[in-house]
């Protein structure tokens, strides 16, 4: 392993974290493309069903050549394939290319990356983390057929920590808890940017369940829908001993969903993947069923509330990157 390895597979990990969740029910995944020592490309997976980090990182690396080149219209990851396939000339023989998950090998709602690298020849392919998922599984075998270098296991821990998402949701319900807060912890009031609640309600579009508390649903009268981004409105959990609620609150309003009223966290089990959008006292309810918790820090100082004094729990750091002036940090619970 070159030095030069952990600082490409850092950039590639960093530009899948952007992606995280929006790729749901895919793994997030990022890819750097280096050509004689030249950053070509930074890449990452950024939806289900769009190319794969390694095909859009290829596109990237391969219109510095040619700008002009057709190419650039080409959306479909099979189209991406085939003109690579057809059009590559050896470019990529003298190319780096670090990705944090194993290419795919199988062919699903896109080509195998694994088999497009095979034909492209690069001169050395560096992976985070092997691939576990028998379906996808067997991209290495195929590169190093072709006799194409290979090294894996760069910075394996922190691109098994961008799997960790993924992991959650492979075989059982996934519940992930979503806070914005100010620097000095006040949730009161607005807190978040527009640009901040436009990422929000992307989340709200790809998740297949939306839980809040009763209270805050009293106070607040939310939508809770997906209008910034026009997408798929999630069912509503609100979880409230009490079942009275005004009809005239805007989330009952909201056309093709269901709105449920119960204090029985077992009925999150019966969708697939949950967002808990909440403070604090809901985080302590929740602690011991969460999988990881996304947090929004504004860069603002403001009276209100804070946490309880009650509230107790240890957190590792996934990631943190930036949304505008906001910083958005992935959690998870210490064991």
């Amino acid at each position: 392993m070159k030095i030069d390895d952990n600082f490409y597979m850092k950039l590639a990990i960093d530009e899948a974290w952007k992606f995280q969740l929006l790729t749901y029910p895919n793994p997030a995944v990022g890819c750097v493309v280096v050509k004689a020592g030249k950053l070509l490309a930074i890449e990452a997976h950024k939806e289900a069903g769009l190319s794969h980090a390694e095909v859009n990182a290829l596109k990237t690396a391969f219109l510095t050549q040619e700008p002009n080149s057709l190419l650039k219209v080409l959306e479909k990851s099979s189209e991406i394939h085939d003109f690579l396939i057809k059009n590559h000339n050896g470019f990529f023989e003298d190319c780096e290319i670090y990705t944090t998950l194993e290419p795919c090998n199988h062919h699903g709602k896109t080509p195998s990356c694994a088999k497009l690298l095979s034909i492209l020849k690069p001169k050395r392919l560096i992976i985070g983390l092997i691939d576990t998922n028998k379906i996808a599984s067997g991209g290495i075998k195929t590169l190093e057929s072709e006799n194409i270098d290979v090294t894996t296991k760069v910075l394996e821990k922190e691109c098994e920590n961008l799997l960790l998402p993924f992991k959650s949701w492979q075989n059982k319900t996934s519940i992930f808890f979503k806070m914005a807060q100010t620097l000095n912890g006040s949730i009161d009031g607005q807190i978040s940017s527009q640009r901040a609640k436009l990422y929000v309600h992307t989340l709200r579009d790809k998740i297949d369940l939306l839980m809040i508390g009763g209270n805050s649903v009293r106070v607040d009268k939310p939508i809770l829908d997906t209008r910034y981004v026009k997408g798929r409105e999630p069912d509503v959990f609100i979880y409230s001993k009490n079942k009275a609620f005004s009809q005239a609150i805007p989330l009952f309003k909201v056309p093709n969903r269901k709105v449920i009223i119960s204090d029985d966290l077992f009925k999150l089990l019966d969708y697939k993947f949950v967002m808990v959008e909440g403070v604090y006292t809901l985080l302590d309810i929740l602690k011991d069923k969460l999988d990881f918790v996304v947090l929004i820090i504004s860069p603002k100082i403001r009276n209100g509330v804070n946490s309880v004094n009650e509230l107790n729990i240890d957190f590792e750091i996934l990631h943190e990157n930036y949304l505008g002036d906001e910083k958005i940090v992935f959690l998870k619970r210490r064991a």
